[in-house]
């Protein structure tokens, strides 16, 4: 997909060509699908990153996060007519949210927390960009940083990036609407990933069919002390 751009110093103005603004009109279409079947179910949820901000790429993954520490099996029921080809539970780090996430048929990524999450955890998807339902039915993209820590503003042609190291995080804070802790925590994980490359996670256990999230989870916390460790921390 070309996009044109136009150079302004340490920020850029980026214009979408009418394949981006096409292959982002599929992504939230298949984003809202989601979400209404959740909302039928009385679970809200959102779409975070660059399907909320609107600068989405070929290889963008359409990614939904409910907030809530919901019932795994409500959530697989609202879902079963999306297709749901894998099951799994993820940890990206021993001390981060134990999440669980559903990947669907069309590729979109279902994820949501199996134990209470902190308020920088919840944080962190505001961070990247995150929009509900109501937003994508009205067309709206919210600001967020991408992974190359560019701060993404979007504008009626596109929008504008600027690099994090460029703002105040207390501003970027303000802007997001989220604590400044996150702002600097990000700041600090990004820059170390892009200097010594993305390590993997901590923890990824796909489910057989007939396993439960909870059952699964149970037997991870008994055999791993790091994640006794995080369960007991909440």
């Amino acid at each position: 997909m070309r996009r044109k751009t136009a150079e302004m110093g340490p920020r850029r103005e980026v214009a979408y060509g009418p394949e981006t603004w096409e292959h982002l009109k599929e992504l939230r279409g298949r984003a809202a699908a989601v979400l209404e079947a959740l909302k039928r179910s009385a679970i809200d949820g959102s779409v975070f990153g660059s399907v909320a901000r609107g600068d989405v790429k070929p290889s963008s993954d359409v990614d939904v996060f409910i907030p809530d520490t919901v019932s795994s099996i409500g959530v697989s029921l609202a879902l079963d007519g999306q297709g749901i080809l894998e099951r799994k539970i993820v940890q990206a780090t021993p001390r981060a949210l134990v999440k669980a996430q559903l990947v669907l048929e069309n590729g979109t990524n279902v994820i949501f927390p199996l134990v209470r999450p902190r308020q920088i955890e919840l944080e962190f998807y505001r961070f990247g960009g995150e929009v509900g339902l109501e937003g994508i039915r009205d067309n709206c993209r919210a600001c967020g940083v991408d992974k190359r820590l560019m701060f993404i503003r979007p504008t009626e042609e596109g929008h504008i990036e600027t690099p994090l190291s460029d703002l105040a995080p207390g501003w970027v804070a303000k802007q997001l609407g989220v604590g400044q802790a996150i702002v600097e925590e990000r700041m600090r994980v990004l820059e170390r990933r892009a200097d010594v490359g993305r390590t993997g996670v901590y923890l990824d256990r796909p489910l057989a069919p007939d396993d439960s999230f909870e059952q699964v989870l149970d037997e991870l916390i008994n055999s791993d002390p790091a994640l006794r460790r995080r369960i007991a921390s909440q």
